[in-house]
Parts: structure tokens; C-alpha cells; sequence
């Protein structure tokens, strides 16, 4: 089946239903609250179940040429001692890539208008009906035959209709996420390095976008005021790390602290609503799988009404086949980041558990 999407979100997952759907036959318009088209936050990490969507999308190449492979992830205690690696590559089953946000949204916005899609910026959406009919902050009511909520982990589209069913924080942790200018000689992997026994709460992870940007992330503890302040304190961070003092040196004035969230819903969709990325399955960043599993379920979604001659029969289905590997990655995701807080776990664990994701062929895929 086929017929008119009404998206609220220009994100990610709203940008990727927009280009599936429009793949298919879907006329569609995306509501972006922002004034602009355009990434928010510093670097992304996508894995190969994204690389297959992005693929199916038509975009895998332009992603593949504006970002990153690192041969190696490493564990890194506050001294620099190497605690642990792990080796990817396509060789060895999964790649792990990393960008800046903007590159990844490029392609998306691309593949997006490519198929149809047009936008609306300064558009908020702040409620759905189950019938199809999405309501924008200035009053006016929109119909659709379906109506995406790709509106974020705080979706008002989402609260509307009541589909939370819970929604916690990863152990009141989150991070201050940044991109910094890369100087030369700095390593080619994504290092996780650990806490000081004194800063039991700071972790931080480097990570090289490209050949000019480093993605940053300062993992602080909800309590840990010093360490949350912005513009970062510099000489905190270098007493806590000595070692890469010229790199924080190099970090801007920019910033701000977000907690990590993990949502479930009671169900995914609502007679003509699908709700998607961190709307319906907002994740701790452990496995840097947000993206890939948002843009997993909206080409599982395309796929799923394509193949359906009913609407809600073609939501349901979706919903069986997406959401059980969207599960297993928020479980992990959460325990992870327990874990690698409470002393329990040194670095991100990539067992068969943790690449579990990475390894799966996405529902919609040739």
C-alpha cells in the first residue's frame, strides 16, 4: 500500500522514513521545529546493519567517503596503558564507522528530497490523533493516511497518544559531546579511556570523524558539577588525563551536559501513528546504535506497509519484525553503561551479545 505521510521530525529517523517511503510510492512532508535543515551534536557512530540501510537508500557511499574506519577500538586507563582492544573491519564481519553528524544527515536529506519529500522548517508538531491527523503548534491540523513520530526522546507526538511505557536514565550519567579540530599524529582508532580512581564518574571517548574532526565525549556523573560546567574546565580535564592536554586545549566554548535516556513503548504505533527513533526506543549510546536502530525501523517500516495490503495490518507487522533486535540493543546498551560505571566493566564488552546488532540484516533490505 501507498498514500500520504505527515512526519514530525527532521531528524534522522524522520529523514530515513521520508526517503524510504518516498522510495516506495509515499508523498511525503517532514515537520522540522528548527529554522533550518540541518545536524545538531558532533560525531556518530554507524555500524554495519546502518551501512545496509544506507545502502538500500542510496547513500552508502557518500557516508563511506566523508567519514571514518578505525582499524581498532581501544580501552585506555587515565595513565595511557592499554587495558583492552578489539579489532573491525569488513574482514571481520562489521565495520566501525565514524562521522560527524552532518555527514550522515547530508546524505539522508539528500536521499530524502531525491524521493519526493518536501519540508517544512519552524513546523513543531505537538499532538497526533490515532485517525491520522497530526496538530502543529500554531493550530493547524494536518491529515494524513499516516502520521510519523520521529520527534525525539521528549516526542510530544508520542505523549499524546499515551504509548510511553517507560522511560529512565542510564544511571543519571550523561555527556558533554563535542567535535575538535584534529591535530596530526593523533591516533587513527576510538579510545575509551577510563576514570582515575579518584574521578570514578569520568570516562571520556575519543573518536576521529574524518582527517580534519575528532568527536569528544565526556561522560560525567549527574553530581559531578565541576566536570559538567560549560565551557568545559580545561585544566580539570588535563589533571584528570595529562596526557592529552593538547587536546583539550583545543575544545571550544560549546557544549552542554545531556543525560542518557532509555524509552520503551507500550506498542510502536496507534492505528494510522508509527512512532520511530528516539521517540519509541531512545538508548543508552554504549553500543552507538541510536542511529542505526532508528534508521533500521524506518526502512522496516517502508518495507513492512509496501508488502501490506492494510495499514494497521502493515504497522503490526512492522512492529513484530523491528522491535525484538531494538530490544536486545537497549538491554544491552543499559547494562553496558552500568556496568562501565560501577566498576564492574572496563570499556564497552564487544562480545557476540554487543554485535549482535551490527551483524543483522535490517528488514527492508535487498
Amino acid at each position: 500500500m501507498k498514500g500520504h505521510a505527515e512526519i514530525a521530525g527532521g531528524g534522522f529517523a524522520g529523514l530515513a522514513a521520508a526517503a524510504a517511503l518516498g522510495h516506495r510510492g509515499w508523498t511525503v512532508r517532514v515537520h522540522e521545529r528548527s529554522s533550518e535543515l540541518r545536524a545538531f551534536g558532533a560525531g556518530i557512530f554507524v555500524w554495519e546493519n546502518g551501512l545496509r540501510v544506507l545502502d538500500a537508500l542510496g547513500v552508502v557511499n557518500p557516508v563511506l567517503a566523508g567519514s571514518w574506519q578505525a582499524p581498532r577500538y581501544e580501552v585506555r586507563d587515565h595513565l595511557n596503558h592499554l587495558v583492552a582492544e578489539k579489532s573491525f573491519g569488513v574482514e571481520l564481519g562489521t565495520r566501525m564507522i565514524t562521522m560527524t553528524r552532518q555527514c550522515l544527515y547530508a546524505a539522508l536529506l539528500g536521499a530524502a528530497t531525491r524521493n519526493g519529500a518536501v519540508f517544512e522548517t519552524n513546523s513543531t508538531a505537538v499532538s497526533a490523533t490515532s485517525e491520522g491527523e497530526l496538530i502543529l503548534a500554531d493550530g493547524t491540523r494536518r491529515q494524513a493516511d499516516l502520521v510519523v513520530a520521529a520527534d525525539g526522546v521528549n516526542s510530544e507526538v508520542r505523549e499524546s497518544l499515551n504509548l510511553t511505557k517507560i522511560r529512565y536514565g542510564a544511571g543519571d550519567f550523561g555527556a558533554i559531546r563535542l567535535l575538535v579540530r584534529r591535530a596530526k599524529g593523533e591516533s587513527d582508532n576510538v579510545i575509551h579511556y577510563l576514570s582515575p580512581p579518584e574521578n570514578p564518574t569520568r570516562r571520556m571517548l575519543y573518536v576521529p570523524c574524518d582527517n580534519d574532526n575528532l568527536y569528544v565525549a565526556f561522560t560525567v556523573g549527574k553530581a559531578d558539577m565541576a566536570a559538567k560546567t560549560i565551557p568545559i574546565e580545561r585544566d580539570l580535564w588535563s589533571a584528570t588525563w595529562p596526557h592529552l592536554a593538547d587536546l583539550f586545549a583545543r575544545v571550544g566554548n560549546e557544549g552542554r551536559w545531556d543525560i542518557y535516556e532509555t524509552v520503551s513503548l507500550k506498542r510502536w504505533s496507534q492505528h494510522r501513528v508509527a512512532v520511530i527513533g528516539d521517540a519509541a526506543h531512545g538508548m543508552a549510546p554504549t553500543l552507538g546504535q541510536g542511529a542505526g536502530c532508528a534508521m533500521m525501523n524506518a526502512l522496516a517500516l517502508a518495507g513492512a506497509l509496501a508488502a501490506a495490503d492494510d495499514l494497521e495490518a502493515g504497522l503490526m507487522a512492522w512492529e513484530a519484525k523491528a522491535r525484538p533486535i531494538t530490544d536486545h540493543t537497549q538491554d544491552i546498551s543499559h547494562r553496558y553503561m552500568a556496568a562501565a560505571h560501577t566498576g564492574e566493566g572496563g570499556g564497552t564488552l564487544w562480545d557476540e551479545e554487543a554485535l549482535k546488532t551490527a551483524r543483522s540484516i535490517p528488514f527492508g533490505c535487498a
